[in-house]
């Protein structure tokens, strides 16, 4: 993701998350961190032709990384697009060698819980409330290193 991609991913995030879209300043911030030596996030995006399909990030800390954010427009629901954005960006958490890769869905997302199981993550925890101003709840889920780099491999013979 580059600067000139803020603006399709803020419309695509209000449209998908209108309660909780992350702001413009947000995903600046974010940026920041995503170039040059010493960088701490990936972020990509997934277009076809002028028209953002989704996109997605992670974040890395020592030997954690952090699966920011996915979103994927409904029309491409079931197109195997989160699945190819989540490879990508455990492609990047094993480029930053961390040891595990944590995330947190809402509990009423099952479709993407579905998709998080399938690459390996597994439930560890929920966060009360943690998605505001719903008062939704977080399912928190861990993957470690090696089942990244396994399902990488999976998920690129699958889709190849």
């Amino acid at each position: 993701m580059r600067w000139w991609d803020i603006d399709p991913v803020l419309a695509l995030e209000k449209a998908l998350f209108p309660d909780d879209a992350w702001s413009r300043g947000m995903f600046w911030s974010e940026l920041a961190h995503a170039r040059g030596v010493g960088s701490t996030r990936r972020y990509v995006v997934a277009y076809d032709g002028d028209r953002l399909l989704g996109y997605g990030g992670l974040a890395a800390s020592g030997d954690l990384a952090d699966v920011q954010t996915i979103a994927v427009a409904r029309d491409q629901w079931g197109s195997g697009l989160g699945a190819r954005l989540l490879t990508e960006l455990l492609r990047h958490a094993t480029a930053f060698e961390v040891a595990e890769v944590m995330l947190e869905v809402r509990v009423d997302n099952t479709r993407a819980q579905k998709l998080y199981e399938r690459f390996g993550f597994e439930p560890i925890g929920f966060r009360r409330g943690y998605y505001q101003p719903g008062n939704v709840d977080a399912l928190v889920m861990r993957l470690t290193t090696d089942t990244v780099t396994d399902t990488t491999v999976t998920e690129e013979k699958n889709h190849g």
